[in-house]
Protein backbone atom coordinates (compact mmCIF):
# COMPACT_ATOMS: atom_id res chain seq x y z
CA UNK A 1 0.00 0.00 0.00
CA UNK A 2 1.92 2.97 -1.38
CA UNK A 3 1.88 6.27 0.77
CA UNK A 4 1.40 9.60 -1.70
CA UNK A 5 2.83 12.29 0.21
CA UNK A 6 1.17 15.52 -1.57
CA UNK A 7 3.46 18.30 0.04
CA UNK A 8 6.74 16.90 -0.69
CA UNK A 9 5.46 15.30 -4.01
CA UNK A 10 6.51 11.73 -3.00
CA UNK A 11 5.03 8.41 -3.75
CA UNK A 12 6.42 6.22 -0.73
CA UNK A 13 7.09 2.08 -1.52
CA UNK A 14 7.86 -0.54 1.19
CA UNK A 15 10.07 -3.65 -0.51
CA UNK A 16 10.18 -6.24 2.43
CA UNK A 17 13.43 -8.15 2.11
CA UNK A 18 12.45 -11.69 3.85
CA UNK A 19 14.13 -15.51 4.12
CA UNK A 20 15.12 -17.65 6.85
CA UNK A 21 17.83 -16.71 9.37
CA UNK A 22 21.22 -15.66 8.52
CA UNK A 23 20.53 -15.74 4.48
CA UNK A 24 21.54 -12.23 3.98
CA UNK A 25 18.96 -9.76 4.34
CA UNK A 26 20.66 -7.47 6.60
CA UNK A 27 23.61 -8.07 4.48
CA UNK A 28 21.78 -6.83 1.12
CA UNK A 29 20.19 -3.67 2.43
CA UNK A 30 24.08 -3.17 4.20
CA UNK A 31 25.58 -3.54 0.68
CA UNK A 32 22.97 -1.46 -0.64
CA UNK A 33 23.04 1.63 2.04
CA UNK A 34 26.97 1.28 2.24
CA UNK A 35 26.76 2.13 -1.97
CA UNK A 36 24.47 5.01 -2.16
CA UNK A 37 25.61 8.40 -2.39
CA UNK A 38 24.80 10.03 0.75
CA UNK A 39 22.19 12.64 -0.29
CA UNK A 40 19.71 9.78 -1.28
CA UNK A 41 19.32 7.51 1.41
CA UNK A 42 18.24 8.40 5.07
CA UNK A 43 19.23 6.46 8.19
CA UNK A 44 19.86 3.01 8.20
CA UNK A 45 18.28 1.65 11.57
CA UNK A 46 19.29 -1.78 12.63
CA UNK A 47 17.91 -3.12 16.06
CA UNK A 48 19.96 -6.49 17.30
CA UNK A 49 19.59 -9.36 19.52
CA UNK A 50 21.02 -12.10 20.93
CA UNK A 51 20.10 -15.03 18.87
CA UNK A 52 19.38 -12.72 15.44
CA UNK A 53 21.11 -10.18 13.94
CA UNK A 54 17.35 -8.24 13.16
CA UNK A 55 14.72 -8.02 15.40
CA UNK A 56 12.77 -5.35 13.84
CA UNK A 57 13.92 -3.89 10.61
CA UNK A 58 16.37 -2.13 8.60
CA UNK A 59 15.04 0.90 6.69
CA UNK A 60 16.66 2.75 3.99
CA UNK A 61 14.33 4.98 1.35
CA UNK A 62 16.11 5.20 -1.49
CA UNK A 63 15.41 7.68 -4.79
CA UNK A 64 14.81 5.84 -7.91
CA UNK A 65 12.77 8.21 -10.48
CA UNK A 66 9.24 9.54 -10.68
CA UNK A 67 5.71 8.56 -11.22
CA UNK A 68 3.18 11.40 -13.12
CA UNK A 69 5.69 13.88 -11.31
CA UNK A 70 6.00 12.31 -8.24
CA UNK A 71 9.25 11.34 -6.83
CA UNK A 72 9.70 7.79 -5.61
CA UNK A 73 10.96 6.67 -2.62
CA UNK A 74 11.75 3.00 -1.63
CA UNK A 75 11.88 1.76 1.90
CA UNK A 76 13.94 -1.04 2.01
CA UNK A 77 12.88 -3.43 5.25
CA UNK A 78 14.16 -6.89 6.93
CA UNK A 79 12.07 -8.89 8.86
CA UNK A 80 14.01 -11.31 11.60
CA UNK A 81 15.20 -14.22 9.75
CA UNK A 82 13.24 -17.09 13.38
CA UNK A 83 10.06 -18.07 12.62
CA UNK A 84 10.09 -17.44 16.72
CA UNK A 85 10.01 -13.56 15.78
CA UNK A 86 6.71 -14.44 13.42
CA UNK A 87 4.54 -11.25 14.94
CA UNK A 88 7.32 -9.00 14.10
CA UNK A 89 7.52 -10.75 10.55
CA UNK A 90 3.98 -10.01 10.07
CA UNK A 91 3.89 -6.32 11.24
CA UNK A 92 6.98 -5.82 8.88
CA UNK A 93 4.73 -7.03 5.97
CA UNK A 94 1.79 -4.91 6.76
CA UNK A 95 1.49 -2.03 3.81
CA UNK A 96 3.99 -4.28 1.63
CA UNK A 97 4.58 -3.30 -2.06
CA UNK A 98 7.00 -5.70 -2.91
CA UNK A 99 8.94 -8.36 -1.61
CA UNK A 100 11.92 -9.86 -2.11
CA UNK A 101 12.70 -13.23 -0.58
CA UNK A 102 16.39 -14.05 0.00
CA UNK A 103 17.21 -17.91 0.04
CA UNK A 104 20.26 -19.10 1.34
CA UNK A 105 22.19 -21.89 -1.59
CA UNK A 106 23.44 -24.56 1.05
CA UNK A 107 22.58 -27.61 0.92
CA UNK A 108 21.65 -28.11 4.56
CA UNK A 109 19.59 -24.61 4.69
CA UNK A 110 16.80 -26.24 1.91
CA UNK A 111 14.49 -27.07 4.89
CA UNK A 112 14.64 -23.44 6.25
CA UNK A 113 14.35 -22.00 2.48
CA UNK A 114 11.22 -23.58 2.48
CA UNK A 115 9.71 -23.02 5.89
CA UNK A 116 10.20 -19.24 5.73
CA UNK A 117 8.84 -19.04 2.00
CA UNK A 118 5.58 -21.08 3.53
CA UNK A 119 5.71 -18.69 6.66
CA UNK A 120 6.08 -15.51 4.30
CA UNK A 121 2.55 -16.92 1.73
CA UNK A 122 0.90 -17.12 5.55
CA UNK A 123 2.00 -13.46 6.68
CA UNK A 124 1.16 -12.29 3.44
CA UNK A 125 -2.45 -13.74 3.14
CA UNK A 126 -3.08 -12.60 7.24
CA UNK A 127 -2.45 -9.32 6.11
CA UNK A 128 -4.58 -9.62 2.63
CA UNK A 129 -2.07 -10.14 0.06
CA UNK A 130 -1.45 -13.05 -2.30
CA UNK A 131 1.86 -13.57 -3.16
CA UNK A 132 0.62 -14.64 -7.09
CA UNK A 133 -0.09 -10.82 -7.55
CA UNK A 134 2.17 -8.78 -5.31
CA UNK A 135 5.16 -7.62 -6.78
CA UNK A 136 8.19 -10.61 -5.90
CA UNK A 137 11.81 -11.36 -6.82
CA UNK A 138 13.56 -14.00 -5.72
CA UNK A 139 17.45 -14.19 -4.39
CA UNK A 140 19.16 -17.04 -4.60
CA UNK A 141 22.36 -16.17 -2.31
CA UNK A 142 25.46 -17.10 -1.38
CA UNK A 143 26.68 -18.64 -4.36
CA UNK A 144 30.45 -18.46 -3.52
CA UNK A 145 29.91 -20.82 -0.82
CA UNK A 146 31.27 -24.65 -1.76
CA UNK A 147 28.21 -26.78 -0.50
CA UNK A 148 25.66 -24.77 -2.63
CA UNK A 149 22.86 -26.18 -4.23
CA UNK A 150 22.78 -25.58 -8.05
CA UNK A 151 21.07 -23.01 -8.82
CA UNK A 152 18.40 -24.78 -11.32
CA UNK A 153 16.99 -27.18 -8.63
CA UNK A 154 17.11 -24.41 -5.97
CA UNK A 155 15.09 -22.15 -8.52
CA UNK A 156 13.20 -25.31 -9.15
CA UNK A 157 12.10 -25.98 -5.74
CA UNK A 158 11.26 -22.17 -4.67
CA UNK A 159 9.83 -20.83 -7.36
CA UNK A 160 6.45 -19.75 -6.87
CA UNK A 161 5.08 -17.95 -9.80
CA UNK A 162 6.98 -17.01 -12.81
CA UNK A 163 8.97 -14.48 -10.84
CA UNK A 164 12.93 -13.29 -12.09
CA UNK A 165 15.59 -14.89 -9.79
CA UNK A 166 18.71 -13.50 -9.30
CA UNK A 167 21.76 -15.28 -8.08
CA UNK A 168 24.01 -13.49 -5.61
CA UNK A 169 26.64 -12.89 -3.38
CA UNK A 170 25.18 -10.33 -0.97
CA UNK A 171 28.67 -9.90 1.18
CA UNK A 172 30.41 -8.56 -2.31
CA UNK A 173 27.70 -7.05 -3.89
CA UNK A 174 27.39 -9.14 -6.97
CA UNK A 175 23.25 -9.59 -7.66
CA UNK A 176 22.11 -7.03 -5.03
CA UNK A 177 21.59 -4.16 -7.28
CA UNK A 178 20.36 -6.25 -9.87
CA UNK A 179 17.57 -7.73 -7.57
CA UNK A 180 16.63 -4.33 -6.28
CA UNK A 181 16.31 -3.17 -9.59
CA UNK A 182 13.79 -5.93 -10.82
CA UNK A 183 11.66 -5.75 -7.46
CA UNK A 184 11.49 -1.81 -8.00
CA UNK A 185 10.56 -1.70 -11.62
CA UNK A 186 7.75 -4.06 -10.59
CA UNK A 187 6.32 -2.07 -8.16
CA UNK A 188 6.65 0.91 -10.25
CA UNK A 189 5.08 -0.86 -12.81
CA UNK A 190 1.79 -1.91 -10.30
CA UNK A 191 2.17 1.92 -9.25
CA UNK A 192 1.67 3.35 -12.95
CA UNK A 193 -1.56 0.65 -13.45
CA UNK A 194 -3.21 2.39 -10.51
Amino acid sequence: MTFINYASREINCKIVYYGPGLCGKTTNLQYIYDSTAPGAKGKLISLATETDRTLFFDFMPLDLGTVRGFKTRFHLYTVPGQVFYDASRKLILKGVDGVVFVADSQEERMDANIESLYNLEENLQANGYDLMKIPYVLQVNKRDLPNVVPVEDLIAELRRKDEVAHEAVASTGIGVFDTLKSVAKLVLTELRKS
